[in-house]
């Protein structure tokens, strides 16, 4: 199974224009041209890439990254919320969307939570510290929950 099923053919709307720079089963990476800029995105696998021992990971968890200029650039929320969508587009069955920043970086926390995410714990990596920010669907977070009627009581 590719990264993502059908993530390379779909256009990243908000983003700009996508062009496939590589994909396999694990990994995939877009070049995306917006007016006269680019950025090169890395779609992950979690359960097959470097956050497979970092946290619970469930099998269609799905890492972005950016590097470190475009996660603190001012574009970096429509860029990350254009690719959750198409991210959950192409894999209905994603529970997560995981997006790492340095930890401590306030200007790429804040980018990551103006685009929905929110920050979810901070781990250790053998060559850095991180703070992991998760994007979940409300089928995830939201529940309907009556407190007042338990079954059993």
């Amino acid at each position: 199974m590719p990264a993502v099923p059908g993530l390379p053919a779909l256009t990243v709307e908000g983003a700009g224009r996508a062009t496939v720079e590589s994909w396999n089963r694990r990994s995939g990476s877009l070049r995306l041209r917006r007016g006269g800029t680019e950025a090169l995105v890395r779609v992950e696998r979690c359960a097959a890439g470097r956050l497979r021992d970092a946290y619970p990971v469930s099998a269609h968890d799905v890492e972005l990254v950016l590097d470190r200029a475009e996660q603190r650039a001012a574009t970096a929320p429509v860029l990350l919320g254009a690719l959750v969508r198409a991210v959950r587009a192409a894999d209905p069955r994603c529970r997560r969307v995981v997006y790492a920043v340095a930890e401590g970086d306030r200007v790429a926390t804040e980018h990551a939570e103006a685009a929905g995410f929110r920050y979810a714990v901070d781990v250790d990596l053998r060559d850095e510290p991180l703070s992991l920010l998760v994007h979940e669907p409300d089928w995830v977070t939201h529940t309907d929950m009556d407190l007042d009627r338990v079954p059993g009581s």
